[in-house]
C-alpha cells in the first residue's frame, strides 16, 4: 500500500485523512482492486469533512464500493485485478452489478478530482478565490450532470449552494490544525497525482470494451 511519508513529517499534514494513495497503475494499465478499493474508502473520509454538499455523493461512493468488494470477495484470486474482475463478471453473468458500481463511482471520483483540481490551479494564482460554489458545479457539469435525471440535477444546484469555503475546506482536511495553506495544497496536489491517473485507466477501459454506455 502507498502512504505519504511518515505521519511525523510535519509537511504531510492530511497523513491522517488521505490515509492511502491510489494505487500505482502496473504492467497493461492494470489495477490491483484491493488497493483501488482501500483508496476509494479513504477519498470518502475526506469528502465527508466537507459537509452536507457531499453527502449524496459520499451515499453513492461507499454503495458502489460495497458493491465491487462484494464481487471481490467472491474470488480475490482471480478478482486481484480490477479490470479482470469487471471483465469476468462481464462474460459470466447477465446483471452486470460491479460493472455498473465501478462505472458511477469513477464518474464520482472524476468530479472529486475535478474540483480538488480546480482549488490547486486557483491556489497558484495571487488571488486565489474563497468562493468555490463555481469550481464545484463546473466539476460536477463535465463528470456527473450528463448522467443525472433533472432531480439529481436539482438537489445537487441546491446543495451545491453549501459548499464550505477555501479556507473552511482546508481546515476541515487538517482538523483545524495550524497549517499553512501551501503545504496543505502540496498534499493535495500530490494526492491528485494517482487519483487522476487511476481514473484515466478505468474510463479508457470502459470505452474499450463499450461498457460506459
Amino acid at each position: 500500500m502507498s502512504h505519504f511519508s511518515s505521519a511525523n513529517d510535519d509537511n504531510d499534514v492530511l497523513v491522517n485523512e488521505i490515509e492511502i494513495l491510489f494505487p500505482e497503475i502496473i504492467e497493461n494499465d492494470k489495477i490491483r482492486t484491493a488497493e483501488f478499493l482501500n483508496a476509494a474508502r479513504g477519498i470518502v473520509r475526506i469528502i465527508e469533512k466537507l459537509g452536507k454538499v457531499f453527502a449524496p455523493v459520499k451515499y453513492d461512493i461507499n454503495g458502489n464500493i460495497d458493491k465491487l468488494e462484494t464481487r471481490y470477495e467472491t474470488n480475490k484470486e482471480k478478482n486481484v485485478i480490477l479490470q479482470d474482475m469487471i471483465l469476468i463478471e462481464k462474460a459470466t453473468e447477465t446483471n452486470l452489478i460491479a460493472t455498473d458500481a465501478l462505472l458511477w463511482l469513477t464518474r464520482a471520483l472524476h468530479m472529486i478530482l475535478l474540483f480538488f483540481e480546480k482549488i490547486v490551479e486557483d491556489a497558484k494564482t495571487t488571488t486565489p478565490t474563497e468562493d468555490l460554489v463555481a469550481f464545484l458545479k463546473k466539476s460536477y457539469k463535465e463528470a456527473l450532470e450528463p448522467y443525472h435525471g433533472w432531480m439529481a440535477q436539482q438537489l445537487f444546484d441546491l446543495l451545491s449552494r453549501m459548499v464550505p469555503t477555501r479556507l473552511q475546506l482546508l481546515q476541515a482536511l487538517t482538523n483545524k490544525q495550524n497549517i499553512e495553506n501551501d503545504i496543505v495544497i502540496n498534499n493535495i496536489e500530490t494526492y491528485l497525482i494517482r487519483l487522476r491517473k487511476n481514473v484515466s485507466v478505468i474510463q479508457l477501459f470502459y470505452k474499450t470494451h463499450n461498457l460506459d454506455t
